[in-house]
């Protein structure tokens, strides 16, 4: 008991005050819409970095990465999980592997992994990679495991189920698919799938603070910075219950600063790395039944609420929720990580966005 009573003393404890929006523009007002969600006790702590034309314009952390120990967010040191963001660093890893001959996007997945069981269709790297293979996703509470699988092993969960739809015919999202990807891509390469991303796309774009859940990121003072995970209850925010995630590394395990996360936005806008046609290829979304689906190879190719295309990902996770949003057209990159379970604050979020276009206006 003593542990929610710790809960509902910080949730109730004095945060600073709403403050109002009254006579405010752009930058500031979409700053106090952020302020209020932690004065509001919507989420317990983010971050937020917010480019434009390369430039910082707002980068600042909101309330706290640890309740208990009242540890401040820092948008460039504070880890977060960065949930389906993944990827979008998956699916550069992938451009990668095309260009340099070691995979082909149209051949078979059996090409690659011959042992996984057979089903009534074929399916091939596209397929995965845009969702429309027909793989099924989570069940009950496969969200949430917290078991150490290896990439190869964690298929036992899934591997034995039937297609849901003929390939190219349906699309449904799903993390499954990109863990069938990355077991694909670590045996066409012959290397350990987070080795590869680190030496191809982590280490050459300096995303220093992007790694997956078994390493940890120490300060220069050699604290630990990864912040505490939350779950939002009726009166309180408890301590999210403990997942592994290593398995689905390529689908929504990484772990990153928000500075990092805003960086390989940046990347993705210059086009860094990869050659057009690829990003091409990344950045276009598909069509099923004459119809997109909003979404390209690793990445959520769509509209924000106003309706400005923007290419990145929405991601969500067991303590986290994150934005990622790219948009080619005012060469803006905004990036939130969030420590809590899905919290339920989209709509704020995009007022917030919305608010930072005004500076155009």
């Amino acid at each position: 008991m003593g542990n929610l009573f710790t809960h509902i003393k910080k949730l109730f404890s004095p945060i600073p005050k709403v403050k109002s929006l009254n006579g405010m523009h752009g930058l500031e007002k979409a700053d106090v819409l952020f302020h209020n969600l932690v004065a509001e006790k919507k989420v317990p702590g983010f971050v937020v970095t917010i480019l434009n034309k390369g430039e910082i314009v707002l980068q600042k952390g909101y309330g706290f990465s640890n309740l208990e120990e009242k540890l401040k967010v820092d948008p460039k040191q504070t880890v977060f999980r960065i949930a389906s963001i993944s990827k979008c660093i998956t699916g550069l890893t992938l451009g990668k592997m095309v260009e340099d001959g070691i995979l082909n996007l149209d051949e078979s997945f059996y090409t690659y992994v011959p042992y996984y069981p057979k089903k009534k269709y074929d399916f091939t790297l596209r397929q995965l990679a845009t969702h429309t293979a027909g793989i099924r996703s989570y069940r009950g509470k496969e969200f949430a495991l917290n078991q150490d699988f290896s990439i190869k092993d964690s298929i036992s969960v899934f591997k034995d189920d039937p297609l849901l739809f003929e390939p190219g015919k349906g699309y449904l999202y799903n993390s499954f698919d990109f863990v069938l990807l990355s077991l694909a891509m670590q045996e066409a390469s012959g290397v350990l799938f987070q080795d590869y991303v680190r030496e191809t796309i982590l280490m050459p774009l300096g995303l220093k603070n992007t790694v997956s859940p078994k390493e940890n990121i120490v300060s220069s003072s050699g604290v630990e910075n990864q912040a505490q995970f939350y779950t939002k209850r009726a009166l309180c925010f408890t301590e999210a219950t403990q997942v592994n995630n290593n398995y689905k590394l390529a689908a929504g395990g990484y772990m990153s600063t928000c500075e990092d996360v805003v960086k390989l936005g940046q990347a993705i806008l210059e086009q860094k790395l990869l050659k057009k046609e690829t990003y091409d290829q990344l950045l276009t979304s598909q069509m099923v039944k004459d119809e997109p689906t909003y979404y390209g190879l690793g990445f959520q190719v769509s509209q924000d609420s106003q309706g400005r295309p923007f290419v990145g990902h929405v991601g969500s996770n067991v303590g986290a929720y994150t934005n990622l949003f790219v948009y080619p057209e005012q060469e803006k990159v905004i990036a939130i990580l969030i420590n809590c379970t899905d919290p339920k604050i989209q709509n704020e979020l995009d007022l917030a966005i919305n608010a930072i276009f005004e500076e155009d206006v």
